[in-house]
């Protein structure tokens, strides 16, 4: 049962977004600086963002060499070089809407560390430099044998790294608590514990139906809706061709002396880590378990996370003494291709999501695009 009052000044938008991640908020914000007239509502059926937004390891890069290789081999050049193109802009982006020392933003580089079997990539760092040279004459990356010992690596695990000067690392936690107050500075209206469980068109509009423990079923009404919910997607839209992909995380508590700074990755960037102070964070390993971490359930996987305890033991702090402080997963979600979908489904309804585990870098640029579709005719 809902009050006259309610239904005078809460149930109607020109705009509903489903999903406060960090792409529903950058498309808010978009809206916003384009349309401030516009009355606009985000919709997240969580007390924090559902998916990975606020449980990524707070990644600013655009991909290693070993994964670019990867996607050359079934992907054409320029279609690789407009993907990356749309990660740095979308970096850029980012960077121009929020202060660095809002979000905690460092520009240590990139590295990716390649084991014996990784050697022969080290042979096309040229071509695919070539490859990026339209966005980064000078060159992208550089093969860096030094750093091994520098970082106190083990040699016999790790060769060598191949560094990127492009790339960082950001306070996720930050960067999302800085979005959430720009998009209510510009009069965004957020609703946390929002599950919305259908979504119907009518002549009008559209309803936006969301399951409330008071109210039971509440019927939003916007002139256009979009979905942002990534790996839970096809909860809305079953048509939607898109997997989701958990992701299995651990941080280790303060390290005296640790010997490296920066962004890192290593087998095909399935595995990532980065110092956070003097903490170890660390994930990835969804390759030992494709199918089982094909999932929207956040749970751990403990197969995974001793694999992760002995690759951070043996790889990358051999000798050191640590302890682990916390472990959590994440849901993201993938395309066959990699490319993010964000395109109209109906003249009133739009999706922006899947970006493949990079949703740091294309969710600013991603937020224009939903912007601009929800705003075409």
């Amino acid at each position: 049962m809902l009050s006259f009052w309610e239904t005078e000044s809460f149930l109607t938008y020109n705009y509903i977004i489903i999903g406060s991640g960090i792409v529903g908020l950058s498309a808010a914000i978009s809206l916003k600086e384009k349309a401030p007239d516009k009355t606009i509502l985000v919709l997240e059926r969580g007390l924090f963002p559902s998916g990975a937004s606020t449980r990524n390891a707070g990644f600013a890069s655009f991909g290693s060499l070993t994964e670019l290789l990867s996607d050359l081999h079934h992907t054409p050049p320029e279609t690789v070089l407009a993907l990356t193109e749309k990660r740095w802009r979308g970096l850029a982006r980012l960077r121009e809407r929020l202060p660095d020392s809002v979000m905690d933003y460092q520009h240590t580089g990139g590295f990716e560390l390649l084991s014996e079997k990784e050697l022969p990539a080290l042979e096309s760092i040229e071509k695919v430099n070539e490859v990026l040279k339209p966005l980064f004459p000078e060159g992208t990356y550089t093969n860096r044998p030094d750093l091994v010992k520098t970082f106190g690596f083990d040699p016999e695990k790790v060769k060598t790294i191949v560094y990127n000067p492009y790339e960082g690392h950001l306070h996720t936690g930050k960067l999302m608590k800085a979005l959430l107050q720009l998009a209510q500075s510009k009069g965004v209206e957020i609703r946390t514990g929002a599950e919305v469980m259908d979504i119907k068109e009518t002549e009008s509009g559209v309803r936006v139906y969301v399951q409330d423990p008071v109210r039971q079923t509440v019927p939003f009404q916007a002139e256009k809706v979009a979905v942002c919910t990534n790996a839970f997607s096809q909860r809305l839209l079953p048509e939607i061709c898109i997997t989701p992909g958990r992701g299995q995380v651990i941080i280790t508590k303060p390290i005296p002396d640790l010997k490296f700074q920066g962004a890192f990755h290593f087998d095909e960037g399935y595995y990532y880590f980065r110092n956070v102070g003097q903490r170890v964070l660390f994930g990835g390993g969804r390759n030992l378990a494709f199918k089982q971490e094909a999932t929207t359930d956040i749970h751990y996987n403990e197969t995974i996370l001793k694999e992760l305890e002995k690759l951070l033991r043996e790889v990358i702090l051999p000798g050191q003494k640590f302890e682990i402080d916390q472990r959590w997963s994440g849901i993201m979600g993938f395309t066959e291709d990699k490319q993010p979908i964000i395109r109209k489904v109906s003249d009133r309804i739009t999706v922006g999501f899947a970006c493949n585990g990079i949703g740091v870098a294309l969710s600013s640029t991603a937020g224009d695009e939903i912007a601009g579709l929800l705003m075409a005719d």
